[in-house]
């Protein structure tokens, strides 16, 4: 039987969608958009916002773009963003990947960006993903590996925000180092054609240091994330102040850099 998804760790606060929104289809599904087609009907899983689903929308102006969230809270921010680009290909709903209520076979690519990490189940979510897939289709995933994150220079506590981030997400019901197992989720469930790469974010200059280094010290002190990290006894009040301080000191350093390392998949069903 599917299992529930296992809480989503960061939530929707605003230091959340600060990052969220920035995402694109060109920074955060490269891999897979030399495989469109104007055609295509596409399911968009985690969609969040709609930033990457409305690019997704662009790119098939023929065909068709469902995108699904398991909070229903965030849709309505999603629906904004297609209406203010004026896509109108696209349409949003509330979704569990672990069951989807769809047909068999019913998209020509199921896309999911920075879900899988947070999922009860990864392997089951692929199958389900599998089987709305039309023969000939794709499915395309894409998650970051939190352990594969690197940075300089190495301000004392920034360690200690990687350790304690795995730790709450994996109190969750996630695996924040999902990237390097995205390959190894999909052979287990029977996937038989997988293409696996890899990409980066990196994060530099004056602008992208303060951006990045500014969302993760508000994450940490003010969104979902903090109270799971307080309530659940990972963490006090105090050396959270203290990790969002270490992020603010490495961001405000001239030599700063921050690579966040994904994993990727492409997986094309026999026709």
């Amino acid at each position: 039987m599917p299992k529930e998804t296992a809480v989503y760790t960061h939530g929707h606060h605003e230091s959340v969608l600060r990052s969220h929104t920035w995402r694109t289809a060109a920074n955060s599904a490269a891999y897979l958009l030399g495989s469109l087609k104007p055609h295509m009907r596409i399911l968009d899983i985690g969609c969040g916002p709609g930033t990457i689903t409305a690019d997704l929308a662009a790119l098939v102006p023929q065909g068709h773009v469902t995108g699904v969230d398991h909070a229903p809270g965030i849709l309505d921010q999603a629906r904004a963003t297609a209406a203010g680009r004026g896509v109108e290909n696209v349409d949003f709903a509330v979704a569990d990947v672990h069951a989807l209520e769809y047909p068999d076979d019913t998209f020509c690519v199921v896309h999911a960006h920075q879900v899988l990490q947070h999922v009860g189940d990864p392997v089951q979510a692929l199958r389900e993903m599998y089987r709305v897939t039309r023969p000939g289709g794709l499915v395309a995933v894409r998650d970051s590996d939190y352990a594969a994150m690197t940075w300089f220079p190495q301000v004392a506590g920034m360690d200690d925000w990687l350790d304690l981030y795995r730790r709450v997400a994996r109190a969750n019901g996630g695996e924040p180092d999902a990237g390097r197992r995205l390959k190894s989720w999909a052979l287990a469930a029977g996937f038989p054609d997988v293409d696996a790469s890899s990409s980066t974010w990196c994060y530099s200059s004056a602008g992208e240091r303060a951006w990045w280094s500014g969302l993760w010290a508000d994450r940490t002190v003010a969104s979902a994330y903090a109270d799971r990290a307080t309530e659940g006894g990972h963490a006090t009040g105090e050396q959270l102040d203290a990790v969002a301080a270490a992020w603010r000191e490495w961001g405000r350093r001239e030599d700063a850099w921050f690579s966040v390392l994904h994993g990727e998949i492409l997986c094309r069903k026999p026709v």
